[in-house]
Parts: structure tokens; C-alpha cells; sequence
């Protein structure tokens, strides 16, 4: 079985993943971090705290905008064309920047929340010492 992971101390986080779970149809356990089996999965805390993750039924992985993607490719029509859509270079060379920036700014999104907010020390290593 597939396996979509996020990180379930974001609220914003888990409000995308509630979402997922609510409408979009998919056979993947979408799951927080916190609460998977890594090793299983071959994953580290690191990954899944930097960005979203996806396990294939085939091996196959992805993170960020990437795992989105696989995740929606694996639904209904109408989410399979926008997991298509989301991986043709010219949005995918986007995608990238723009979920590096809701990362980076979760806890101001809809839901999120200050526990969403990485330390500051994460953000430095992740996107540079202005986190911006």
C-alpha cells in the first residue's frame, strides 16, 4: 500500500491531510510522521521533517510537491490530471519554490498554528540564514 506522510505536529499540516482524507480518493495511508513505522518505510525523521513523503506500492518515493503529485496521481480523474499537471517541468519548476515558501510560513496559513513554525535553526539550514 501506498503511504503519503506529513507531520502531524503542524496543525496546518493536519488540516491538509484531513482534507485529503475528506476529498480526495486514494487507497494511500495518509499518515503524520510521528505515527509511521520509518525504518518500514525507509525514511528518516529529517525527511519527513523537511518536507512531505511519498511511498509507492512499487518502492517508488517523492517529497515536497513531488509526493503531492504522486499522491493526487493515485486518486480519482479529476486529481490524477492535477497530479499530471503538477509535474510538467514549467509548474514543477515552481511548485518547488512555492512549497518551500508555505513551509516555511505554515504556521501563518489557514488552521496553522506557532507549533507549525519550524525553529529557526531549521529554517537557516533548509533555506538560508534569512529563511527566506
Amino acid at each position: 500500500m501506498s503511504t503519503f506522510v506529513y507531520d502531524g505536529d503542524c496543525a496546518f499540516c493536519t488540516r491538509c491531510a484531513e482534507f485529503i482524507e475528506r476529498r480526495i480518493p486514494t487507497d494511500a495511508r495518509v499518515v503524520p510522521w510521528q505515527f509511521a513505522d520509518l525504518d518500514q518505510l525507509g525514511l528518516t525523521e529529517a525527511q519527513c521533517e523537511e518536507a512531505v513523503q511519498w511511498v509507492g506500492s512499487d518502492g517508488s518515493r517523492a517529497s515536497g510537491p513531488d509526493a503531492i503529485a504522486a499522491l493526487l496521481a493515485s486518486s480519482g480523474p479529476v486529481w490524477r490530471i492535477a497530479g499530471v499537471g503538477l509535474r510538467i517541468p514549467p509548474v514543477r519548476a515552481v511548485a518547488w519554490p512555492a512549497y518551500r515558501w508555505v513551509a516555511r510560513n505554515r504556521h501563518r496559513m489557514p488552521g496553522g498554528t506557532a507549533a507549525c513554525s519550524l525553529p529557526q535553526e531549521t529554517r537557516d539550514r533548509l533555506y538560508g540564514p534569512s529563511g527566506g
